[in-house]
């Protein structure tokens, strides 16, 4: 049986209002692979991670124009902080 190719994303702040308390603001960016990113806050990242684990094995949304990208909220509703997912093509 083939293996699934696996691809590494990037998580990129590109909205955020009220008060972060990790600090996170537009234009951070992490760099996820196999393991959570240093810095990133746990509650954003368990949030990201269905759409993070689907991009990283070739997934896609059909809400989303572009198949390689998904724009998700971390779950703070009085502070969104909005990240991008990008899939990084090989």
């Amino acid at each position: 049986m083939a293996e699934a190719e696996f691809y590494e994303l990037t998580a990129e702040v590109i909205s955020q209002k009220g008060t972060c308390v990790l600090g996170h603001k537009v234009g951070d960016k992490f760099l996820i692979a196999d393991k959570t990113p240093p810095g990133m806050c746990t509650w954003a990242f368990y949030t990201l991670f269905p759409f993070i684990s689907a991009l990283q094995f070739g997934g896609s949304f059909f809400w989303e124009e572009d198949r390689d990208k998904a724009t998700v909220p971390c779950p703070d509703p009085a502070n969104p902080v909005v990240f991008e997912l990008k899939r990084l093509r090989k």
